[in-house]
């Protein structure tokens, strides 16, 4: 029998927490805006309602690091979004000193004694509005398109027009989105059959605006060239960092958003324009590392920017960055924020790989647990998952890789991170007998052909009716044997095997499924937590194939698997 154990990618994540009798923080929302308020105004202060889904009563606090921003949280009462009684959060909009520009800020709802609190309200406003002054696009000459996304809180009436090269350019409604409280727009620009290489101008008029700013005039320029042109994988970078706490770290992919040429970075440089030097970048050939130092730096939020220069023929990109000091706590799991490490929604089970995402989970560097079996502390950090510590894969500021212990009662749970013996809060997840997931890489799986231990995926060599591959998960829960949190599984039999056996389901089921058994469903020979299903490709099926696996009450996610 052929077990493939080579290939073991280490992308596990997850956030639980224990759920006893204790009241459970909700809110109505966790957004409000973009809000789009004049230049010299202060913006109408907003409600946002939160609400208990558990026992007892909350008692909340509504605090902001934000100068521009104040909140308080008032006394129970009946709801005006939903049936039962809330407890309104108003968010004062002190906005009269901004200058024009975008800004963003949160707010903390806690109660020591709830689960899953704290809870974060994001606040956004727009001083002088959401509709830009001036669009540039660089589209390749192959048909290809580019836009640029606004919003704002009325609806807009357009007047689009062109000097030369036909209808290349269009405002529409985006599809996501509420007419209630926000109008997502879309600048398009597209190159059509026939235009030549070169630059075109054209003009928007925007009017029926609530906001005065918003009636104007958008000049738009679009270039057509076969020169590669600079794209980065984000518009802006933010952190949430504690006051001296550790510095750190994202990246920005740049890549050619052209249809020729190769693009490289050649330089980036950072700058801040409040709250001294605490931005740095370094630049790589198609990516750089923006880094936060929040050392010295008071509690608030500040602004600054990175300036990636390329060899593109639009030559710089630039990217704000905000950087938000805040106070150091205990640590702070999210709301619903653990998840399993398979396709990252909510499914968890005795023996899932998960991970914990918040914020100052750990100030050490990160640690890995590289003997097995893992610790259940790592760099001063532990998991508890109903009080019983959880062995560890990963621990750093914002996320925690761990398992969840076999021990684990299906039902309600609470997750808590520990720092240094300090407690965090309580998160409450639900906790199945299965809840397997393939692991998921974009819509394929980690799927491994067996004949050559290539991956079977887009990108990797396609599988052929007739062989076995081996399709990895998390999440099935106990075997008949060696169910211990944090060993090794058996390499030797008795192997640690799923009874009964699941199906692997290849194609659609409403259009003729093929189900076959596996070979061989269980335990990873050596490694901890991950499973394999080892499974032949029926013949029949050609291109990129659903396939999904299923048991006795539990089917996991569905991913595509190319087939020759």
């Amino acid at each position: 029998m052929h077990y493939a154990m080579g290939f073991l990618p280490i992308l596990f994540f997850g956030l639980l927490s224990p759920a006893n009798a204790a009241p459970k923080l909700r809110l109505t929302s966790t957004t409000v805006g973009p809000l789009s308020i004049a230049q010299g105004a202060n913006g109408t202060a907003q409600t946002i309602e939160a609400y208990n889904d558990g026992d007892g009563a909350l008692s909340l606090q509504a605090t902001t690091t934000a100068s521009w921003l104040s909140a308080n949280a008032g006394g129970e009462r009946a709801c005006t979004s939903r049936g039962g009684t809330c407890n309104p959060i108003t968010v004062n909009l002190q906005t009269a000193p901004l200058a024009r520009g975008l800004y963003t800020a949160s707010v903390m709802v806690s109660d020591p004694n709830a689960l899953d609190a704290p809870q974060f309200i994001t606040i956004t406003v727009q001083m002088g509005g959401g509709v830009p002054d001036t669009v540039n696009f660089y589209v390749p000459p192959n048909g290809s398109a580019d836009s640029y996304r606004f919003s704002t809180n009325s609806q807009l009436i357009p007047n689009v027009t062109t000097q030369g090269g036909g209808p290349w350019l269009s405002l529409n409604v985006d599809g996501s989105g509420t007419f209630r409280f926000l109008v997502p727009y879309r600048i398009t620009a597209r190159h059509l059959s026939g235009m030549q290489e070169g630059v075109y101008t054209g003009l928007i008029s925007t009017s029926g605006a609530g906001l005065a700013a918003e009636n104007k005039t958008i000049s738009v320029r679009m270039q057509v060239t076969s020169q590669p042109i600079a794209r980065a994988s984000t518009t802006a970078v933010a952190f949430r960092l504690a006051s001296n706490g550790p510095s750190s770290e994202q990246f920005v992919a740049v890549f050619n958003g052209g249809a020729s040429g190769t693009l490289s970075v050649s330089a980036a440089t950072a700058a801040t324009t409040s709250g001294g030097s605490w931005l740095s970048v370094t630049s790589g050939t198609n990516s750089v590392s923006v880094k936060a130092n929040p050392s010295g730096v008071p509690n608030g939020t500040y602004a600054g920017t990175v300036t990636i220069n390329t060899n593109g023929v639009n030559n710089t990109l630039t990217i704000p960055v905000q950087l938000e000091v805040v106070a150091q706590t205990a640590p702070i799991t999210a709301f619903g924020g653990v998840l399993n490490s398979g396709n990252y929604d909510g499914g968890l089970a005795p023996g899932s790989v998960a991970a914990i995402f918040g914020e100052q989970l750990s100030f050490q560097d990160p640690g890995s647990g590289g003997s097995i079996p893992l610790a259940t502390n790592l760099a001063d950090v532990r998991v508890l998952v109903n009080e019983q510590a959880a062995p560890l894969y990963y621990t750093s500021y914002n996320q925690i890789n761990f398992q969840v212990p076999y021990e684990t009662a299906p039902g309600d749970a609470v997750v808590r991170v520990e720092r240094g013996g300090q407690r965090g809060n309580g998160v409450a997840v639900k906790i199945s007998p299965r809840a397997p997931r393939i692991i998921q890489v974009g819509d394929g799986g980690i799927i491994v052909n067996a004949r050559d231990a290539s991956l079977a995926m887009r990108g990797g060599r396609a599988a052929r009716a007739g062989d076995v591959v081996t399709i990895y998960c998390i999440g099935f829960g106990g075997t008949n044997g060696a169910n211990v949190s944090g060993a090794a599984a058996p390499s030797s039999e008795p192997l640690a095997r799923i009874s009964p056996m699941p199906k692997v389901v290849f194609g659609n089921a409403f259009a003729g499924a093929h189900v076959v058994d596996a070979i061989y469903a269980g335990l990873t020979p050596t490694l901890v937590g991950l499973y394999q299903v080892n499974a032949v490709i029926p013949p029949g099926l050609t291109g990129e194939v659903p396939m999904a696996i299923a048991g006795d009450g539990y089917q996991t996610n569905s991913v595509l698997v190319p087939i020759q």
